[in-house]
């Protein structure tokens, strides 16, 4: 058995096993392999999210939390790299961070002959990505955006003009080789687009955003469209 199939067949057997769970020896035995690997795809099912729980002593073993699920994983090593390469080009873009963890914990369960295949496709793709933003200053307003809480930024504009405002962010836009954060200034009382780049200190406030929506940043630019379109 592949170790993606048994990675997928493992958190099968975790789901039904319910509240008793299973031991590691047992798991061993169902799956024919060492309990050193056993705990190994344990781990692995814990890096890619699954809310894989353990209870020592006697009586204890492993088990999944109800609802939890791995669906199987089958990329070839070509969809792989195209993930890597998509995040590696993209540093500066919102949640980059999450994003490369995120393709992490896919190539992570990938059967080791796929793995490996894409590890050598990979080191035939270069990329020469910009410089990103700090992480001080996307950690803030990835947050922000995420919980919708005003956003205090520090921004020089083009004109070499500093400020300080307070946004209310609304989205993200990339447009022209750059990323943006458009939200409701509060200073200037009307929607702004802010070249991330040219944010040099943000931080998340207490405040709740007052209910801007997509719809008031007016028409997107040509051939622009929300990532999950």
């Amino acid at each position: 058995m592949k170790r993606a199939e048994r990675l997928h067949a493992l958190t099968e057997m975790l789901r039904r096993g319910g509240t008793h769970g299973y031991t590691a020896e047992r798991m061993a035995r169902e799956f024919e392999v060492s309990v050193r690997t056993i705990k190994r795809d344990l781990a692995s099912l814990e890096r890619s999210g699954a809310p894989v729980w353990s209870r020592p002593g006697p009586g204890g073993g492993y088990g999944l939390a109800p609802g939890g699920s791995l669906p199987p994983v089958t990329l070839s090593p070509a969809q792989a790299v195209a993930l890597m390469a998509a995040v590696a080009a993209a540093r500066d873009a919102p949640y980059a961070d999450l994003a490369g963890a995120a393709v992490g914990k896919l190539i992570d369960v990938l059967d080791p002959a796929t793995r490996a295949r894409a590890s050598e496709l990979a080191d035939r793709v270069w990329v020469n990505a910009g410089p990103a933003p700090t992480r001080a200053v996307r950690s803030a307003i990835e947050q922000a955006m995420a919980e919708q809480r005003v956003v205090r930024i520090r921004y020089t504009s083009g004109a070499g003009a500093t400020t300080t405002r307070d946004v209310e962010p609304v989205l993200f836009a990339a447009t022209g080789g750059s990323w943006y954060l458009i939200g409701w200034c509060r200073l200037r009382d009307a929607m702004r687009w802010f070249a991330v780049s040219r944010i040099e200190r943000a931080s998340v406030t207490q405040q709740e955003c007052s209910g801007h929506t997509v719809a008031e940043v007016g028409e997107p630019p040509a051939g622009a469209r929300p990532v999950g379109s």
